[in-house]
């Protein structure tokens, strides 16, 4: 079974290996996937092996906590858990900055000609100044302890993390600068006050207090940063109101829509939003559905229409019924997909997730080689070896490359929720980049699903047996109980025409094909009839008359579909339909080919016509007359070609297909298994979407590249550096104060490189 919860006490890519790794350990799990951007674990086990308590206890083990983040009534508005993080950081900030203050004065005011009293002057006072650095650094581990609390956890359970590096080289720090006051004390009660001095400038303090106040800092940007990332999640939540009206009885009673039931009839006034899912029972008015089909103009709801929570009644009051509540809604079901998408990891971040692995313990011991070389090598000081080991522990940033791909990833994800592209999986996101083909299903996709009748020819053997509108009734009575669309526009131009259909029995349909069934006539006699393309009619046997050939010739070359009817094994004539082309799907071909993407129509409609939206629309290449069941094998052919294919479509008949394409897209007008099939779903029903997905993903991808190729370079920089690889050639070493500022920045850089996606358009 899959279970989603959440992970506390995570701050870096180390974290998030970490937990994966004391998860994937136990027996009975086959997916563990951790998500620092938003600290939840997705993971699939064996309940006769496993159960939750038991990964609980795993991930406690190693020093992390675990909560339960599982919706209750759908929509949830909880606030940002960043920004509260952020807001708890800026506390701690403030009250170490009150300290960091007087500790930059009085130990590097001097060098800037600053006044420091007199009482901290000399080298007679070097025990004074050490003091109250030591009295101005407590402070401030005690604010930001828990660093040292979690740091220390994760090292002694072995599974050292970002808070590790930063426990050990203040603590280091801290401890060094004890020894030093011991030492001075000692020295001046001595009378050797020119000892004194040597201590007094080797006392570490302010590195403690710089290292946890940076780090608080760029921890505070992070965090600031990250809480813009859920913006669009943020904003769908805010779309469903957070009370409604409903009717007990004969009184109106207002309550939360957490507490709506099914069944219960609510009132919607003009200008409200709509809080639930359900179908209107009473009035009459105009909604704006525009949020969930991008339908600009207001769409007119009567009594028995359907209406989706959060969208807007313009007009008319309205009595409605609810159907669907809480996480069952339609609102609900599509933040639900944003989240999956933003926490499901992409292919792209394994690197870093290997390298974040060993990292920490590669770089405490990159810190221990550093300070023996120097130290016992090449005969420095303790306290410069202990000094440039401390700068390569605060320097080390494993939080960038954790960062790197998910945060990308999450505004991405809500970057296409704006424009009404729900993307499942981060591996959706990622694969869409590489997408050199797109196939499209034609009705309901190209076109708008909704043929209508053109013209109804009869043929001349049957004109003085049957006039049109007997045609008609037997072509009604044939699909009525069709469900293809093409039967169903039979069925509507009969009704705009007052045509009653015949009796049927014996209904068959024959997918793909057609249908058959047994005509009860006005003579009362039943005659056995069929309905079909043209391949149906010669696997039945049926000859189609050689007058008809210029006909079909004619509406063929129009881009109209034919429908062929035979009664008692002879061919009686046919029914011509159009299904209009989407003005949309002009423009979207036009770029999808101008993104070098070859576009591709896959249809069971006959070659010809085809052909001809083919040539209308500007499409590459068409495959035509293909049974539902052979579209997967379509898909599969192209894919050994070695070609990347998106699959683009509606219906229940191109799930197969929507599921064995490298990335399947689902119109949102579509149907639920069509939708469920899919990897991208395009609520807006705009074939124009596909490319603007197709160019987000190439965005992010890119994005994430960058990040990785940031996170990467500043760590194989950064540390040499700071291990005093330019101490031979100009001296140089870090300071402790500019390698934590650099540490903190890294991370505040990637998030804020991802969040350019945000300007994405």
């Amino acid at each position: 079974m899959k279970k989603k919860m959440g992970i506390s006490g995570m701050h870096c890519a180390a974290c998030q290996v970490n937990v994966e790794k004391a998860v994937r350990k136990l027996k009975g799990i086959h997916m563990a996937e951790v998500n620092l951007m938003t600290n939840s674990l997705m993971v699939d086990f064996d309940e006769s092996l496993l159960s939750m308590n038991d990964i609980e206890k795993a991930i406690s083990s190693i020093g992390y906590g675990t909560y339960d983040i599982n919706k209750k009534s759908g929509i949830e508005k909880t606030g940002n858990v960043f920004l509260e993080d952020a807001e708890d950081t800026k506390r701690r900030l403030i009250k170490s900055m009150v300290f960091f203050v007087p500790m930059m004065y009085i130990s590097m005011g001097h060098m800037v000609g600053m006044p420091v009293p007199n009482i901290l002057h000399g080298v007679e006072n070097s025990f004074n100044m050490a003091m109250l650095q030591f009295l101005l650094t407590v402070p401030v581990m005690i604010i930001n302890r828990k660093y040292f609390s979690g740091g220390f956890v994760s090292l002694v359970r072995r599974a050292p993390n970002m808070d590790s590096l930063i426990a050990v080289s203040a603590t280091a720090s801290f401890l060094y600068g004890i020894y030093c006051i011991f030492k001075i004390w000692h020295v001046i009660r001595g009378g050797m006050p020119e000892v004194a001095q040597h201590f007094a400038h080797r006392i570490y303090f302010e590195s403690v207090v710089t290292i946890l106040t940076f780090i608080s800092i760029g921890k505070y940007l992070e965090l600031k940063s990250k809480g813009k990332t859920g913006d669009a999640v943020e904003k769908l939540m805010a779309l469903a109101p957070e009370k409604a009206t409903v009717l007990r009885g004969d009184v109106e009673v207002e309550i939360r829509i957490e507490d709506i039931e099914k069944g219960d009839l609510i009132v919607i006034r003009p200008g409200e939003r709509i809080p639930v899912d359900g179908r209107v029972v009473n009035g009459e008015s105009y909604v704006d559905q525009s949020f969930l089909t991008g339908e600009s103009n207001p769409l007119k709801k009567e009594e028995g229409d359907e209406v989706f929570q959060a969208t807007i009644n313009k007009q008319g009051s309205l009595v409605m019924v609810a159907e669907r509540v809480g996480e069952d809604t339609t609102l609900a079901k599509i933040i639900e997909i944003v989240e999956q998408g933003a926490a499901s990891k992409a292919p792209i971040a394994r690197l870093a997730d290997k390298v974040a692995g060993i990292f920490v313990p590669v770089v405490m011991g990159i810190a221990l080689a550093t300070f023996s070389v120097w130290v016992i090598l090449i005969g420095k000081s303790f306290e410069f070896g202990l000094s440039l080991a401390i700068s390569v522990l605060v320097i080390s940033c494993p939080c960038a490359l954790g960062l790197a791909t998910p945060v990308a990833i999450m505004v991405g994800t809500g970057k296409g929720a704006e424009y009404g592209i729900l993307i499942k999986s981060a591996e959706a996101l990622e694969t869409t980049h590489k997408a050199d083909t797109v196939v499209l299903d034609k009705t309901g996709t190209i076109t708008r699903g909704r043929p209508v009748v053109t013209d109804v020819i009869i043929s001349k053997a049957f004109l003085t047996e049957m006039d049109e509108n007997e045609f008609i009734g037997l072509a009604m009575g044939l699909e009525k109980n069709s469900e293809h669309p093409l039967g169903q526009a039979v069925m509507e131009y009969g009704e705009e025409n007052n045509i009653r259909g015949f009796e049927s029995s014996k209904f068959e349909n024959v997918p793909g094909r057609g249908v058959k069934g047994e005509i009860s006539l006005s003579k009362g006699v039943s005659e056995k009839c069929i309905a079909g393309n043209r391949a149906f009619m010669i696997d039945c046997g049926i000859e189609i008359n050689r007058d008809m050939e210029t006909n079909i010739a004619k509406l063929s070359t129009q881009g109209k579909t034919l429908l062929y009817f035979a009664r008692n094994g002879k061919f009686i004539g046919l029914v011509a339909v159009r299904d209009e082309i989407k003005e949309s799907s002009y423009g979207a071909v036009k770029m999808l080919k101008d993104a070098s993407v070859e576009v591709i129509m896959l249809t069971g409609d006959n070659e010809k016509t085809s052909e001809t939206i083919r040539e209308e629309v500007g499409i590459d290449k068409v495959i035509a007359e293909v049974m539902p069941q052979d579209k997967e094998r379509e898909i599969r052919r192209l894919q050994a070609r070695d070609k990347t294919v998106i699959m683009v479509g509606d219906g229940i008949n191109d799930a197969p297909a929507l599921t064995v394409a490298d990335v399947g897209m689902a119109i949102g007008a579509g149907t639920d298994i069509a939708i469920s099939s899919a990897d991208i779903v395009l609520m807006k029903n705009d074939l124009q979407d596909v490319d603007t997905a197709i160019r987000l993903s190439r965005a992010v991808v890119k994005n994430i590249k960058m990040n990785l190729f940031w996170a990467f370079i500043y760590n194989v920089i950064g540390i040499p550096i700071a291990a005093g690889a330019l101490y031979f050639i100009n001296g140089f070493t870090l300071n402790h104060m500019f390698a934590a500022a650099a540490m903190s920045m890294s991370s505040v850089c990637v998030v804020a490189n991802a969040l350019r996606l945000r300007r994405f358009r």
